[in-house]
């Protein structure tokens, strides 16, 4: 497939670099995005060694790479990577989709709020505008979606971290975009939400940060940005005390993916079937 004399008809060239990869199923969501339309497309997981993303990057574009998506621990590389960046992406510090313009510049985006508004919005029917909505974290997760849920006008978005003070900072930076603030875990007794988020680290080790039960109402919404084939501990402990209604990650993954496949394709994906496809792919490796 990369030989000089490949016919112009061949596929093109996509990839997604991480560090670790393994476990991604983006291969699976763009391959299915792609046979909705019938485009040829070649679609990699790549590992990238620490430190070598900026040449991997570029040596994947010289290539005639199409696009890239980029994880974990790389965003932050992608965005400083793009010659040129979204002003989500800019504020975010972190890109996970890249592609050439038709000049030749790196463009850079950001797409994991796009993808976790639209699946709480679109898929499950939430309410965002108007809500009382807490972050938990303020890491790399949390900085990336907080444009776009403060786009959808909540009432109030407030950031708990285990350090205070980067929560501070990060609504700082966000503030601007509406009413923010930010704190740490402690400050979250006598407060009740109508919409918890949990970009924490925790839930890849199956913890849950130290939460007040009370800040949950008969009405409250709770999301884990990540996912697996059974419930996160984060989704049980919501469930336990009361909450109207618990999701996962796995939309927002999917969601994100077609924001990415609409930029490098200008075709927007039906993602129910897919979310499904890879709920049944997580369930049958399960």
């Amino acid at each position: 497939m990369d030989r000089e004399d490949e016919p112009v008809s061949s596929a093109r060239k996509f990839a997604v670099y991480g560090n670790p990869i393994k476990h991604s199923k983006s291969p699976i969501i763009h391959t299915a995005f792609a046979a909705q339309f019938g485009h040829r497309i070649e679609y990699r997981a790549v590992r990238v060694e620490l430190g070598d993303f900026e040449r991997s990057a570029r040596a994947f574009f010289e290539r005639g790479g199409a696009g890239l998506n980029v994880t974990v621990p790389f965003k932050p590389e992608a965005a400083a990577f793009a010659d040129r960046l979204s002003e989500r992406a800019r504020r975010a510090g972190a890109a996970n989709t890249l592609h050439p313009a038709a000049d030749g510049a790196i463009l850079g985006d950001n797409t994991d709020g796009l993808g976790l508004v639209r699946d709480m919005v679109v898929n499950l029917g939430w309410a965002v505008q108007g809500a009382r909505v807490l972050v938990l974290g303020a890491g790399g997760a949390a900085r990336g979606v907080l444009e776009p849920l403060l786009l959808e006008r909540p009432h109030s978005l407030y950031i708990a971290n285990r350090t205070a003070s980067k929560a501070g900072e990060l609504a700082g930076i966000f503030g601007e975009l509406g009413d923010v603030a930010g704190g740490g875990l402690e400050d979250l007794e006598g407060r009740a939400f109508d919409l918890v988020i949990n970009a924490t680290s925790a839930g890849l080790s199956g913890e849950v940060p130290p939460l007040p039960p009370a800040m949950l109402t008969e009405r409250s919404c709770c999301y884990d940005m990540v996912y697996g084939a059974e419930p996160t501990a984060f989704m049980r402990w919501a469930a336990q005390h009361a909450a109207w209604a618990v999701a996962d990650g796995l939309g927002m993954l999917v969601e994100q993916a077609a924001e990415s496949y609409y930029r490098w394709h200008q075709a927007r994906p039906e993602t129910g079937p897919v979310i499904r496809q890879v709920r049944e792919v997580l369930a049958a490796a399960a």
